[in-house]
């Protein structure tokens, strides 16, 4: 997209690398930028991951459902973006300073087209026969063009269960890896249903899920087994960070 700015605004990029350029000028992800009134804000070339995240100080004015402002067209819940739309958001004063900082390395996930994305054993992870658990593990699978915000599905070599397994619709979340009757997987993703049948073999650990939402048809993908302590200990690691980084923000005196 190509956006201008009717109002002085404070802006930050977080995401993909579009090669973002505000008045023709490059800009970096991961820190405030602020543009003036009539500013224009492009992207034209994607170096690297699938999806650029744009935020502004005071957020958007947008109409909430069930307490998010998403459009979910599937569902007919709002609508796609469309050239000569305006966007608009709440905050007018916007007060420009130079000594903007940029985030820590440690809080920007390494994305990749080709990632290793760290799981923890689903529930019918077991039912696996013990070649295909290991399969799972040793080989890479490839994102398919037949993918979209309900779920990433993959190709590669097919799992097999030890026996058929019937299962009563069991819930599920976001980064639930389930096996498909062809062998193949799918990897549910934000606009996923909340409860399915198929066998659950695993679930994306919650620290890599921004991995996975930067994969593009066929990119390739890598899976490593940890323990949900794990998991868990890598999500407590991040929100100290983040922590950290939130009171540092406070002391700024914008």
């Amino acid at each position: 997209p190509v956006l201008e700015f009717e109002e002085d605004a404070l802006l930050a990029l977080g995401g993909a690398d579009f090669s973002a350029k505000l008045n023709e000028k490059p800009i970096e992800n991961w820190r405030p930028v602020f543009a003036n009134k009539r500013d224009v804000l492009s992207f034209p070339e994607r170096r690297s991951g699938a999806r650029i995240y744009l935020a502004v100080r005071g957020g958007w004015a947008a109409e909430k459902w069930l307490g998010s402002a998403s459009a979910n067209l599937r569902a007919g819940i709002g609508k796609a973006l469309q050239k000569g739309d305006k966007i608009f958001c709440p905050e007018r004063s916007v007060k420009r300073k130079e000594h903007f900082f940029k985030i820590s390395n440690s809080l920007i996930p390494r994305y990749s087209n080709f990632p290793t994305v760290r799981l923890t054993p689903g529930a019918e992870f077991a039912a696996l026969t013990a070649l295909s658990a290991e399969t799972f593990l040793k080989n890479s699978f490839t994102v398919t063009p037949n993918s979209d915000r309900m779920g990433f599905r993959l190709a590669g070599t097919p799992l097999y269960l030890l026996e058929e397994v019937r299962l009563v619709s069991s819930a599920v979340n976001f980064g639930t890896i389930q096996l498909l009757p062809d062998g193949q997987m799918i990897i549910l993703t934000a606009d996923h249903q909340t409860t399915g049948g198929y066998p659950r073999i695993a679930h994306v650990a919650e620290i890599d899920l921004p991995l996975v939402a930067q994969l593009n048809a066929n990119d390739k993908v890598y899976f490593k087994l940890i323990s949900r302590a794990q998991a868990e200990d890598l999500i407590l690691e991040r929100e100290k960070n983040l922590n950290l980084f939130k009171t540092a923000v406070k002391l700024i005196n914008w």
